[in-house]
């Protein structure tokens, strides 16, 4: 059951559209992410939801209710900022156990739910702090614990990971799901972050312009992207622009925008004649130093960037850069140098086929 339904929302700021028509449902439990670059709407769209911003045109819905004129202090919303937001001359416990306190909950259960929110988010024994006294992952700890100790309809986290060191960043999202999953609320995640977004999803709503691109579960939208923009946008991939040259035992040939031909192979039928563009993600292209690969391209290797658990290479081949990487299966690091000769290929399987 979908507990939040928005359809053809439409906001701008003075003259500039931000949203476009933008529809999206969430399930009940849910963890949702938005992901976009910036300027795309996502924040605009946890705004409107929150209530802190009206829309032009649209309909929000919260387990039916639609809540477009409902004040924002009504709608019972729980947000954790980019910035956290604490209030700085407050104590830990203080800062949780505000949002209660203007509900009018007596002081003694108000502290009591205070508590607890801080125990789920692992900060007991810090309730008499300050802010200025917790490191930044304890303050992000302070503001989910604010956040969800009024048992609200929806969650709504705005890039609130992003001012944190990778190291930690990593730790909280593990942090965040699992209390997600434990409390069982519904959550709406704006990130720019790409692995982020896949890491921590029940779904993922990729933005453009003020519209949603595609929305689906992380590994179809990465394994099935839409068009060359979500490619692009959720990890890398090398793409192929051109024409079906020919047919033969089932294997095409695309003749590119440049003139050469390349041999490809697709799990999806093709005609001889029909423009289109092709992608293979880097991790999916399998190379050698020799030729051995139903799709064989030749090629030299332009550069070698080691990064630890894999090795990226590029690769310059049919008159264009291909990206490729490995993992580091051995202590010596990349398995080729600059201007090494490899061939490489991928499975026919592996050949996307998106919207130009």
């Amino acid at each position: 059951m979908s507990l939040l339904k928005i359809r053809d929302l439409c906001f701008r700021y003075g003259e500039k559209p931000v949203l476009n028509n933008l529809s999206l449902d969430v399930e009940e439990g849910e963890f949702v992410s938005l992901l976009g670059p910036s300027g795309c709407g996502k924040t605009t769209v946890l705004l409107l939801i929150a209530g802190f911003v009206k829309a032009e045109r649209g309909v929000i819905e919260v387990a039916g209710e639609t809540i477009n004129d409902i004040h924002a202090y009504q709608r019972n919303m729980g947000m954790v900022f980019q910035n956290y937001a604490l209030f700085p001359h407050m104590s830990v416990i203080d800062n949780v156990a505000y949002g209660l306190r203007q509900r009018k909950i007596n002081k003694a259960d108000a502290y009591r739910a205070a508590h607890e929110a801080l125990n789920l988010v692992q900060l007991k024994g810090m309730a008499n702090r300050t802010p200025n006294q917790l490191s930044g992952g304890q303050q992000q700890r302070v503001a989910l614990a604010r956040a969800i100790v009024i048992k609200p309809r929806l969650l709504l986290l705005d890039e609130s990971l992003s001012a944190l060191d990778r190291k930690l960043r990593i730790e909280m999202q593990v942090e965040l799901r699992k209390i997600q999953r434990e409390v069982g609320i519904t959550t709406l995640f704006v990130t720019h972050d790409q692995e982020e977004a896949l890491t921590l999803s029940d779904r993922v709503a990729l933005l453009r312009e003020g519209s949603i691109v595609q929305y689906d579960r992380p590994a179809v939208i990465y394994e099935q992207p839409k068009d060359m923009f979500v490619a692009s946008f959720l990890g890398k991939a090398n793409f192929m622009e051109g024409r079906i040259h020919s047919i033969q035992d089932g294997r095409y040939t695309l003749q590119l925008k440049n003139g050469r031909s390349l041999p490809i192979g697709s799990i999806q039928p093709l005609v001889v004649g029909l423009q289109c563009l092709l992608a293979v993600r880097p991790e999916k292209v399998a190379f050698s130093a020799s030729c051995s690969y139903d799709t064989p391209i030749q090629g030299n290797v332009s550069l070698v960037t080691y990064a630890g658990g894999i090795t990226q290479y590029g690769v310059i081949a049919l008159d264009q850069e291909w990206i490729i990487q490995s993992q580091n299966t051995t202590t010596s690091g990349g398995l080729f140098a600059v201007d090494d000769e490899i061939w490489f290929g991928w499975k026919p399987e592996n050949t996307l086929v998106l919207d130009s």
